[in-house]
């Protein structure tokens, strides 16, 4: 018997059990969809994550306050006296070979209102230097300059978000207004390009940039810096200006060993950011993938189930095979194909169902999303080895029946 008989014989035996079929593919089914769902997610995840990383540029360093440990205490990095304004002129003077720019940065949260509406909202002191550094482009006014960043100026730029929130008009016109920040009256000097949501989720629009001293002193009430954002002048010299930066903060510091124990500070490159983000994202991926792989393996466990009725229901139908000239080779192929059609069916319905589930995720939440070929490919074949695996004892117990027990089989 060839194989093509093998399989229309396998196609007719589905047929007259519908719903068993149906119910016997489910398993596989979902667990097909879920591969094909969560890895097209998390590989649209981590893609959008890398294109934020890389949209910031691969020559940027971050120095903040407090160390990695701390900031992660109750006290909060963000409250450290460790960055002053000098570190990071003392950066820029002594590293021009390797450092093209550097931006003082002091971030906070608090009320912006225009008219009767108030919107909390992240605040950031940043001097013009800032624009370059974090590639911040205005889409409507101007930027901050020198003069308003020396004089204390109460200027400000908005994003998008901000601006939806209090006008209910995502692209109203706001510049030349005042709002409110803090209860302090500041002027609306431009509006920040949009830039979506950021590597993490985060709204990169709802923000407001001040000037970094109007910050500290108008708003804050504070002398000491969040973070520098420093721009090198290649992505080849970021390594060197770390070590720069890191030997130049300890020493104006002061600090003692062990480093970097006892560092009050922390750099952090855009490529190391990006590293470790790729490193997260690939991790949740296999996690995710790990778990859809595991609904795989319950559908195959569905199969070998209802293949073992099924050898039970034909027993005598077997027999007569066998009475008529069936090798067990023959039996035993022919119960395998059929646990490979369910399991290959099951697979194709499940990447049609995982790949439309996608879609509607990914227009409905506006989630990317990235359907590779090698998953897709690599779930059929999965698929398909799952119902050859649990296939194989249904298949050897069919093979194996007594010829004459099987025709008196009732």
């Amino acid at each position: 018997m060839s194989v093509w008989e093998s399989i229309r014989i396998a196609l007719r035996a589905l047929r007259s059990n519908k719903m068993r079929t149906a119910l016997t593919m489910l398993g596989i089914i979902i667990g097909v969809a879920a591969v094909i769902a969560m890895v097209a997610l998390g590989q649209g995840a981590a893609k959008k994550i890398r294109e934020q990383f890389e949209s910031m540029g691969t020559n940027l360093l971050v120095v903040r306050a407090g160390s990695p440990m701390r900031r992660m205490g109750p006290s909060g990095g963000s409250s450290r006296n460790t960055l002053m304004p000098s570190d990071s002129e003392a950066i820029v003077r002594k590293f021009k070979g390797t450092i093209a720019m550097a931006s003082q940065v002091c971030r906070g949260n608090g009320d912006v209102k225009l008219g009767n509406t108030t919107w909390t909202t992240s605040i950031v002191g940043a001097t013009p230097e800032y624009e370059t550094v974090a590639k911040m482009p205005v889409e409507e006014g101007r930027w901050l300059t020198d003069q308003e960043e020396k004089g204390r100026q109460r200027t400000v730029l908005v994003g998008r978000t901000v601006i939806e929130k209090l006008t209910g008009d995502r692209y109203a016109s706001i510049v030349g207004r005042d709002v409110l920040i803090l209860r302090t009256r500041f002027q609306v000097v431009g509006v920040l390009k949009e830039r979506g949501a950021g590597g993490f989720g985060q709204d990169q629009d709802d923000l407001l940039i001040v000037p970094c001293n109007t910050a500290m002193r108008r708003l804050f009430n504070r002398t000491s810096l969040s973070e520098i954002d420093i721009s090198c002048r290649t992505q080849g010299d970021t390594a060197l200006a770390t070590e720069q930066v890191v030997s130049l903060l300890r020493d104006r510091h002061k600090l003692r060993p062990p480093f970097p124990d006892n560092d009050d500070f922390s750099v952090r490159s855009q490529a190391q950011m990006l590293e470790a983000s790729a490193e997260s994202s690939q991790t949740m991926t296999s996690l995710l993938g790990g778990i859809a792989l595991v609904s795989l393996l319950v559908g195959g466990i569905g199969i070998m189930n209802i293949m073992l009725v099924s050898v039970t229901e034909r027993t005598r139908e077997i027999g007569i095979r066998k009475a008529v000239g069936a090798t067990s080779h023959h039996i035993l192929m022919q119960f395998m194909i059929e646990s490979l059609v369910i399991a290959v069916i099951g697979g194709l319905t499940g990447i049609a169902l995982g790949v439309g589930t996608v879609l509607i995720i990914s227009n409905a939440l506006g989630w990317d999303a990235l359907i590779q070929t090698s998953s897709v490919v690599l779930s059929v074949v999965v698929s398909g080895a799952v119902g050859v695996f649990f296939g194989i004892y249904p298949a050897y117990r069919a093979a194996n029946l007594n010829p004459i027990d099987a025709l008196r089989f009732e």
